[in-house]
C-alpha cells in the first residue's frame, strides 16, 4: 500500500487589507501571507471503494463533509473523474479557528497529495484554481512560501521571502469565525495597511521596516468583539517583540523577533497569558 505524506504549514498575514464589499457579498482583499514552521501532517492512501474517509483526533474538527480536507477530496474526485476512494489521516498541530489557515492548508495538502497518489501530474496553478473554489486561503496554501493574494484571496502573486526571523504565536482560548468578523466589517471605518511599504521592506530584506508597516484591517473589528485579543497584542508589544499583529481574522497574535534569545524570553513571558504559545521560524 502506497502512503503519501504531505506537510501542511500554517500561515500568518503580514498584511490584510479589506478594500471593498462586492455585490456577491464577499469582500475584495489584498493580503501578504507567508508560511511558518508550524504544520499539520497529512497521510493519504487509496481505497478500492468509492468513498472518502478522514481520521483525526480532535474534538474541535469534524471528520465529514464540513471538513475542508474532505471538501478538497470531493472536489478533486469529481473534477478528475476518480471513482476509487481515499483514506486521509490528519495529525493536527495548528490551532483551530485561529487565523492561521489550518483548515485551508489541510485542504491544499490533500489536493497536492491526491495529485501524487493518483499520478495525475496536475500543475500547482491548476490545483490552486481548484482550491479557490473550496476556501479563500486554499489557493495560497497550495503554493505556500510568500505571496500577495487579491480578489477574495484567489489571485496569487508569488513574492520573495521576508527577512528571516523568529515568530512567537499566542492564541487565547477562544475561536473566531471569519464569517462573523467579515459580517461586522464597515469598510469606511477600517484602517488600511501600506501594502507597498511592506513589499518594499520584503524586497530590501529590511526587518525593522517590515515590522513598522505590517497591518491588519480586521484588528479593530475582532478587538471590539473580543477585547482579550487586544490585551494579548498589548502584552506582546510590552514584552518587546519588534513587530506585532493579529493574523487573519484572529484571535492569534504573533510577534516577529530577530534574535532567538529574545524570542525565547518573549515566548516564556507569553505563556503566563495564554495556554497556546508557540515559537517557530518563518518558512516563506
Amino acid at each position: 500500500m502506497t502512503i503519501i505524506l504531505e506537510k501542511a504549514p500554517a500561515k500568518i498575514n503580514l498584511s490584510l487589507d479589506v478594500l471593498r464589499k462586492r455585490i456577491d457579498g464577499y469582500h475584495d482583499v489584498e493580503m501578504i501571507m507567508t508560511t511558518i514552521d508550524l504544520a499539520d501532517r497529512i497521510e493519504l492512501y487509496a481505497l478500492e471503494e468509492d468513498k472518502i474517509e478522514i481520521a483525526l483526533e480532535s474534538r474541535y474538527v469534524p471528520n465529514d463533509e464540513r471538513n475542508l480536507a474532505y471538501k478538497a477530496a470531493r472536489v478533486f474526485k469529481d473534477t478528475y473523474g476518480i471513482t476509487t476512494g481515499v483514506h486521509i489521516n490528519m495529525e493536527k498541530h495548528i490551532p483551530v479557528s485561529a487565523g492561521l489557515g489550518g483548515g485551508s492548508t489541510d485542504a491544499a495538502a490533500v489536493l497536492r497529495g491526491l495529485n501524487r497518489l493518483w499520478s495525475l501530474d496536475i500543475s500547482l496553478d491548476e490545483l490552486a484554481e481548484l482550491g479557490s473554489t473550496i476556501g479563500a486561503d486554499v489557493a495560497f496554501c497550495v503554493y505556500g512560501n510568500t505571496a500577495i493574494a487579491r480578489g477574495y484571496g484567489e489571485k496569487i502573486e508569488k513574492l520573495s521571502s521576508p527577512p528571516p526571523c523568529w515568530v512567537v504565536l499566542a492564541k487565547p482560548d477562544i475561536g473566531v469565525s471569519t464569517r462573523t468578523i467579515f459580517g461586522q466589517v464597515n469598510v469606511d471605518k477600517l484602517s488600511h495597511p501600506d501594502t507597498n511599504q511592506i513589499l518594499r521592506a520584503i524586497n530590501k530584506q529590511d526587518f525593522n521596516s517590515l515590522c513598522r508597516h505590517i497591518g491588519n484591517s480586521l484588528e479593530s473589528v475582532t478587538f471590539a468583539l473580543h477585547p482579550e485579543v487586544e490585551h494579548i497584542k498589548d502584552t506582546m508589544v510590552q514584552a518587546g517583540a519588534t513587530g506585532v499583529l493579529m493574523s487573519g481574522s484572529g484571535p492569534t497574535i504573533y510577534g516577529l523577533v530577530e534574535h532567538q534569545s529574545k524570542a525565547k524570553r518573549i515566548y516564556n513571558g507569553m505563556r503566563g497569558f495564554c495556554d497556546e504559545v508557540y515559537l517557530v521560524r518563518l518558512l516563506g
